[in-house]
């Protein structure tokens, strides 16, 4: 889905499928209407978990994903050595390794769920 005319479209069918959830990637144009998703979301009530933290606080029920500014940190620290004249080729891949997982309650409560205390307990975050 690409625009809002498509998006609105699809979670408008999806919505009238019983069981029906989102599993939002990580993408340019799903961040640039993660709010009109999770708006959509809400009026077909259907879960939206998203990548990025950022959604959850904009309404999404939750996400879980890398931890962008430990991220970016990591990206400084390999600016730096190459900077400092160490080849890019010679530098290690690196992967992330710090994840969160943030959960909105609100939002949880307003599709009727109820989020187990064993899951809260491990957010990063817990918006209420």
């Amino acid at each position: 889905m690409r625009d809002s005319n498509e998006i609105e479209a699809v979670m408008g069918q999806w919505g009238r499928q019983p069981n029906y959830g989102l599993i939002v990637l990580p993408d340019p144009a799903t961040n640039a209407h993660r709010k009109l998703i999770n708006e959509l979301a809400a009026r077909y009530r259907l879960p939206a978990i998203h990548a990025l933290s950022g959604a959850t606080r904009d309404g999404g029920l939750m996400s879980y994903g890398v931890d962008l500014p430990d991220v970016f940190r990591q990206s400084a620290a390999y600016a730096d050595r190459i900077l400092k004249g160490d080849k890019p080729a010679d530098l290690p891949v690196q992967l992330p390794t710090k994840f969160e997982l943030t959960i909105n309650l609100k939002t949880a409560k307003a599709l009727g769920l109820i989020v187990p205390n064993s899951l809260m307990v491990s957010a990063d975050e817990v918006i209420e």
